[in-house]
């Protein structure tokens, strides 16, 4: 490392000419490499597949049946509770994007920190079907000022933001997804609501 000045090893070396690491062998001959600040739905994708897998195998396991109204339940809330767990996994950062957009953390900036908190509660508790006074107003509370949030920045402001929605360190784009997970919290508080209540 010392003697090629280089930073990080291995290094590929042909013909006695250094080509350099990993990605600037691909490059070398021909091959694509990632562009790690390239926008992609990929995080989001993987979450949603998973939760969906695991509200129809909870669902199996529960009542020997995938399709049930429970497996529709738990697939919201498994998905609210993985995507608290990506927040979560780097607060600060995904406070930093989220204050970018989000109008009561503009305001209130510890609603940045409480946020994921508060979407992992309302989702532990929607997976129990337990407490759900505390759930059903959380999830609605949240999601709502999401919705809002998001609507405002993206089409009545028109700006391009990032999505701190898988944390904040994602490349994908605020639009569409972040819009629908505030509304799946809220259509889940609303559909909870109704039917417990």
């Amino acid at each position: 490392m010392a003697k090629h000045d280089v930073k990080t090893t291995p290094q590929t070396f042909i013909g006695g000419k250094r080509i350099g690491g990993y990605d600037d062998l691909r490059r070398h001959f021909g091959k694509p490499v990632s562009d790690l600040k390239a926008v992609s739905y990929q995080p989001v994708v993987a979450v949603f597949a998973l939760a969906a897998l695991m509200a129809l195998a909870a669902s199996w396991a529960a009542f020997g049946t995938i399709l049930t109204v429970r497996a529709g339940e738990w697939f919201i809330a498994f998905s609210m509770c993985i995507l608290a767990i990506l927040k979560l996994r780097d607060l600060e950062s995904f406070s930093n994007m989220f204050l970018g957009y989000d109008l009561l953390a503009q305001r209130i900036v510890r609603y940045a920190y409480v946020y994921p908190f508060a979407e992992a509660l309302a989702g532990i508790l929607m997976i129990a079907a337990a407490l759900l006074w505390l759930a059903i107003p959380a999830a609605l509370f949240i999601g709502t000022i999401g919705a809002v949030s998001v609507f405002k920045a993206v089409y009545i402001d028109k700006r391009e933001l990032k999505c701190a929605c898988v944390g904040g360190d994602s490349n994908v784009p605020l639009g569409f997804i972040s819009l629908t997970e505030n509304l799946m919290m809220v259509a889940m508080a609303v559909w909870m609501l109704i039917r417990h209540f």
